[in-house]
């Protein structure tokens, strides 16, 4: 998959099973700035791929480079520029959305700390700020993951199936953000989903089949 644009990040034959079953083999792929988006339907490995990308499951083949950062051989400095949304771990159960915050504007340099009270806003999540995560419903999970994501200012946010249980407002406000971060040419971003987030220009797509 080539854009015509210098890449975020080059993904070089990235294969990944699971257990006996073959997800994919040899995928090669480059992420342009803006929004991309990973489709494919249950089991076809979008989550597996975007912890491949992210650095986080190892691929059985496959390089991984985010400008001239190399996963195998700068595997912290590689992750220290990506961003994946993980609502269903237990990252939030012993802390609050706050604090968590917190955390992550000490390691992403660029983290914009400013922005939280913006997205707070745009996502309902006014209220739960404080409260600890074990108490939070999917839902609002789902929704702190995506402020931190969109807060980061990552070289490359992965965000899978950012729609899931977010109520009608919620979705819209993701969706402003998410044409904004179409024009972005700094950033790439990597929607996994079903099916394309609605009315935002794509850079690419990846199919990963039904």
């Amino acid at each position: 998959m080539s854009t015509g644009v210098e890449p975020i990040l080059r993904a070089e034959g990235l294969s990944a099973a699971f257990g006996p079953r073959e997800l994919f083999s040899g995928l090669s792929l480059q992420l342009p700035p803006g929004v991309t988006l990973v489709r494919g339907g249950d089991g076809r490995g979008k989550t597996t791929l975007l912890e491949l990308l992210a650095g986080l499951t190892p691929a059985r083949t496959g390089t991984l480079r985010i400008g001239r950062l190399d996963l195998a051989t700068q595997p912290d400095a590689y992750r220290a520029q990506v961003f994946l949304t993980r609502p269903a771990t237990a990252a939030l159960d012993q802390t609050t959305p706050a604090d968590w915050f917190d955390a992550l504007r000490q390691r992403y340099g660029g983290f914009n700390a400013e922005a939280i009270e913006e997205l707070a806003e745009g996502l309902g999540l006014g209220p739960h700020l404080a409260k600890p995560g074990y108490m939070l419903s999917a839902g609002t999970r789902r929704k702190v993951w995506l402020a931190g994501a969109f807060a980061s200012r990552a070289a490359v946010t992965l965000l899978d199936e950012p729609f899931a249980a977010l109520d009608k407002a919620s979705i819209s406000f993701v969706l402003e953000l998410l044409d904004d971060a179409a024009a972005d040419s700094t950033r790439a971003w990597v929607v996994a989903d079903y099916e394309a987030p609605r009315g935002v220009p794509l850079a690419a797509e990846v199919d990963l089949g039904d």
